[in-house]
């Protein structure tokens, strides 16, 4: 009876474990569209929520409220600049595309000196100039060949920007309840792991915490910065755009180290157009001044906030970004700071097991050699005091 009792316990365990595999399986497909934005409205609340808590604490509004203002905020502050690019954007590539297709029409498509006498691909690039000129009406049918035959990649694209509108709507959505309940989430989420782990977790929540606003501050001031002293840097050079340019390298700058090859590319453009000065220029204000915005905030704002080494939030921002994409710019330091602050308590308990001396185990005839060394070390003390 004992053992068909064992079996059917055996039995049921197996069961729930079973069904709860498959309850997290189901799970995870229903929300897998949801993660990214639901990490990025998680960030935002974190690192926000002080101003929600001056709203509904100190303003005394009502907590639904204090979210919506929230919400809307960033919301204007997230949207108004993507909008203003995008027109940007769209203005600059009709220009661009207009242009180009008067050129192509009059039979005049020219590129910099400096380009055509480029070794290996220089002299391809004036046979393709000579035959543009040369039969203009034959380049824009076969220009709007090729566009029709990739207008699946067209499509790819629109897929991927609609995609990330609707992330972008849910994040916002998520963020509300983020302030609204935040609290309550965080000390569920809390108590959960402490019945799992214990009462260490809350050390290695605090690090998370620590962590996640150092790593954002530190890249968003550090971007923001850049973009800044980039931006006057490309008006008073002449480049074109400088309003798109500045928000493009604002996104470039996220990544460590990518602001170079922001206004790398425009000093560059600027010394093939013949703006010798212009290049020259803007090339020394990004090696004096916009990349020691980087060495100066970001190893301040981050190490010196979680005590961290700056190579492990280095490592973690490029790690994080290949293998989670844009929001891993922000996990990736986060999982290695909380690895790194495991291995230090593991150190720290263990300390004494590590740099304790060892015991040594004597036999007799050591013991006593040890004994005999000890007294002739005292008598030839005391003879050479006296």
């Amino acid at each position: 009876m004992i053992e068909n009792w064992t079996k059917e316990f055996v039995i049921q365990r197996l069961l729930a474990i079973t069904l709860l595999i498959a309850l997290f399986i189901l799970c995870f497909q229903v929300v897998q569209f949801f993660i990214v934005p639901a990490l990025w409205a998680a960030i935002l609340a974190y690192i926000t929520f002080p101003i929600y808590t001056f709203f509904h604490e100190r303003v005394r509004l009502s907590s639904g409220f204090s979210a919506a203002i929230m919400t809307v905020s960033i919301a204007l502050i997230i949207g108004v600049p993507l909008i203003i690019g995008l027109f940007i954007l769209q203005q600059e590539a009709l220009s661009i595309i207009t242009n180009l297709v008067y050129r192509v029409k009059v039979g005049y498509v020219d590129v910099p000196d400096s380009l055509k006498d480029l070794p290996i691909i220089g002299q391809q690039i004036k046979d393709i100039l000579w035959k543009v000129n040369k039969d203009p009406v034959g380049t824009l049918d076969a220009f709007r060949t090729w566009i029709q035959s990739h207008l699946y990649y067209g499509k790819l694209a629109l897929d991927v920007v609609f995609s990330s509108l609707a992330k972008l709507g849910m994040a916002l959505m998520t963020l509300f309840f983020f302030y609204r309940d935040g609290t309550s989430l965080i000390r569920q989420i809390r108590q959960a792991l402490r019945n799992i782990i214990g009462n260490r977790i809350d050390g290695y929540i605090d690090s998370v915490g620590m962590t996640t606003r150092a790593v954002v501050y530190g890249i968003g001031l550090t971007a923001l910065g850049q973009a800044l002293f980039a931006g006057i840097g490309y008006y008073f050079s002449g480049a074109p755009s400088p309003i798109l340019l500045t928000i493009v390298t604002f996104v470039i700058a996220l990544i460590p180290f990518g602001t170079p090859f922001a206004w790398g590319a425009v000093s560059i453009w600027l010394l093939s157009q013949g703006q010798t000065t212009e290049g020259i220029g803007l090339a020394l204000w990004g090696i004096l001044v916009i990349s020691w915005v980087d060495n100066l905030i970001r190893p301040m704002v981050i190490s010196g906030a979680t005590k961290i080494p700056f190579i492990i939030i280095f490592i973690g921002v490029l790690g994080g970004l290949t293998a989670f994409g844009f929001v891993g710019l922000f996990i990736g330091p986060v999982v290695l700071a909380i690895g790194l602050a495991v291995w230090r308590e593991w150190i720290s308990q263990h300390k004494n097991e590590i740099f304790a001396p060892k015991e040594v185990v004597l036999t007799d005839n050591q013991a006593q050699l040890v004994v005999e060394e000890v007294e002739n070390d005292t008598a030839e003390d005391n003879a050479s005091s006296h």
